[in-house]
C-alpha cells in the first residue's frame, strides 16, 4: 500500500540539544514566532474565522447551560452534561486497581520526580500501544508504530493535527456532524480546514450511513478523515463491523488518512478488544493511520492528563523520520508530558493481576450504563411516551443523543431542574436507578407539552 507520509522528512539531529545551540539570528522570524508563539501569535493566519464564530457561539451555549445547572439551588437538580463517570449514588470514582497502583509507586523508592524524555515513558508508549493496536499486530513487530505520550487525548488530537498540518500536503480534515464539540477547535487552530460528512440521521435517529459513504467517496485524495473507534461522542451511534469494512474500503480506495479519536476502548461494551476492532481493521490492511488515545474514561484518571498519540506508518523508515518530527511539534508546545499518570498506566498494564482486575472494574463501569439505557428505555415506555425511544439502548458508550429539541431541554430544566446539552445529548453515567423516574417523568412531559 502506498505511503501519504514517505514525504516526512529526517528531523535535524539532536532535536533536544539544538535548542541551546542554535542562533536566532539564523533563523527567519516567522519561525521563531511559530515555534514559541505559534498558538498565539499566528491565530488569525491560520484559521477559518466563520468556523471559529460558529464554534464560540457553541461555546457560549454550553457555558449557560452548565452555569444555570451550577447556579441551580434545587436540592433534586439532575446534571447529565458533564462527561465523567459516576456513581450509583452520584459520586466520582475511583478505580481500587488504580489506588492500588498509586500506593505501589508511593512504595518504590526508585520512583522520582524527574522530567520525562519528549516523547514521554517508553513503557507507557509501548504497552498503550499495544493495549489498541493488539498482541499479535504485525505493525508492531515490524516497527513501523511511532508512539508518544501525549495530554490525554486532546493533547494527542492537538499534537497530531500539529504533525499534520505541517507535513501532509492535503490539509482539509473531515469530522462527523455532529462530533465532539473540541474537534474543529482544535483541528483549525493547528492550521488544518476542517470540512463535515453525514453521520447522524435525525429522522431515525441512527447512523446515516449511505450519506457518510457518499460524502466520503466525494473527498479529495489525501484528505484526513476523523473517526471515533467507539462509543461515538454525542450521539452514542457506532457502525456495525460490516459497516467499518465499507468504511474502510472507501477510505482506502480514496487515499484519504484516517485519523482514530479512541477516547473510550473498553467503556463502550466492557471488552478492550471489541472496542478496539475498528483501529484493528484499519492497520491489519498494511496502511497508515493516526490514533489519539486517551485513559481519562477507561481508567478513571480524568484530572491527570495520560494519552498517546500513536502513527502508523507503512516503513520502519517512514517511522523514524515521522517520531524525529514528533519531538519537533512537542518540544515548542509543552516540552514532555507528567510523570504520574503515564506511571498509574504503565503500572497497570504490566502486572498481569492489576491487569485483569482493572478489566473486571472496568467492564463494571461499561455495565452500569448499558443497565441505565435499559431501565431509561422502560421506564418511557411504562409511562406511553409518544414515539419510538428504542434508540436509547441501541446507542452505546457514556451518551445518548435523545431526539429532544432544545425548547424542551430548556422547559426541562426550568421546570424539572435537569440538565443537558441544547441539542438533547445526555451523559448516560450520570444517570442512576434513583434519577430515572425523575428523568422519565420530565421526558414524557417535554414531548406531550412541548413540540
Amino acid at each position: 500500500m502506498s505511503s501519504i507520509l514517505s514525504n516526512v522528512l529526517p528531523a535535524p539531529e539532536d532535536p533536544v540539544l539544538s535548542v541551546h545551540t542554535f542562533q536566532s539570528k539564523d533563523l527567519h522570524p516567522s519561525y521563531l514566532l511559530c515555534c514559541f508563539f505559534g498558538p498565539i501569535l499566528p491565530f488569525y493566519e491560520r484559521v477559518d474565522h466563520s468556523l471559529l464564530h460558529a464554534f464560540n457561539l457553541i461555546c457560549v451555549a454550553t457555558k449557560q447551560v452548565i452555569f444555570a445547572c451550577r447556579d441551580d439551588p434545587c436540592p433534586v437538580k439532575l446534571n447529565l452534561i458533564a462527561g465523567s463517570y459516576r456513581t450509583e449514588e452520584g459520586k466520582p470514582l475511583v478505580l481500587e486497581v488504580v489506588r492500588r497502583a498509586e500506593q505501589h509507586l508511593a512504595n518504590d523508592m526508585s520512583c522520582d520526580k524527574g522530567y520525562l524524555p519528549i516523547d514521554g515513558l517508553a513503557d507507557f508508549n509501548k504497552l498503550g500501544a499495544k493495549l489498541i493496536l493488539g498482541d499479535d499486530s504485525h505493525a508492531l513487530e515490524e516497527n513501523r508504530v511511532v508512539t508518544i505520550q501525549c495530554l490525554s487525548g486532546t493533547g494527542s488530537l492537538r499534537v497530531g493535527a500539529e504533525f499534520l498540518a505541517k507535513h501532509h500536503q492535503q490539509r482539509v480534515i473531515y469530522v462527523p456532524n455532529p462530533t465532539w464539540g473540541n474537534h474543529p477547535y482544535i483541528f483549525t487552530l493547528a492550521g488544518l480546514s476542517v470540512e463535515y460528512f453525514r453521520y447522524y440521521d435525525p429522522q431515525t435517529r441512527g447512523l446515516d450511513f449511505e450519506g457518510m459513504l457518499e460524502d466520503l467517496d466525494a473527498a479529495p485524495s489525501g484528505a484526513i478523515v476523523v473517526l471515533q473507534a467507539c462509543a461515538h461522542n454525542p450521539t452514542g451511534i457506532d457502525p456495525t463491523l460490516e459497516q467499518w469494512e465499507q468504511i474502510r474500503q472507501i477510505v482506502r480506495s480514496k487515499g484519504l488518512l484516517p485519523f482514530f479519536d479512541n477516547a473510550y476502548q473498553g467503556f463502550a461494551s466492557g471488552s478492550l478488544d471489541s472496542d478496539a476492532q475498528s483501529v484493528r481493521m484499519f492497520v491489519a490492511d498494511g496502511g497508515e493511520c493516526l490514533i489519539a488515545q486517551s485513559f481519562a474514561k477507561n481508567m478513571g484518571l480524568y484530572g491527570e492528563r495520560i494519552g498517546a498519540l500513536t502513527i502508523v506508518c507503512t516503513s520502519e523508515d517512514v517511522a523514524k523520520k515521522v517520531h524525529g518530527q514528533l519531538l519537533l511539534v512537542v518540544r515548542p508546545m509543552y516540552l514532555c508530558p507528567p510523570i504520574h499518570g503515564a506511571s498509574i498506566v504503565t503500572t497497570i498494564l504490566k502486572n498481569s493481576d492489576m491487569f485483569k482486575d482493572w478489566t473486571i472494574e472496568l467492564k463494571a463501569m461499561a455495565d452500569r450504563i448499558i443497565s441505565m439505557r435499559q431501565q431509561l428505555y422502560e421506564a418511557i415506555q411504562i409511562r406511553g411516551t409518544p414515539g419510538d425511544w428504542s434508540h436509547i439502548t441501541k446507542q452505546i458508550g457514556m451518551y445518548s443523543f435523545t431526539g429532544l429539541n432544545e425548547k424542551q431541554v430548556r422547559w426541562m430544566a426550568k421546570e424539572y431542574h435537569i440538565y443537558m446539552t441544547y441539542d438533547g445529548r445526555i451523559s448516560m453515567a450520570g444517570l442512576s436507578s434513583k434519577t430515572v423516574p425523575q428523568l422519565a417523568d420530565a421526558i414524557h412531559a417535554a414531548i406531550t407539552r412541548i413540540p
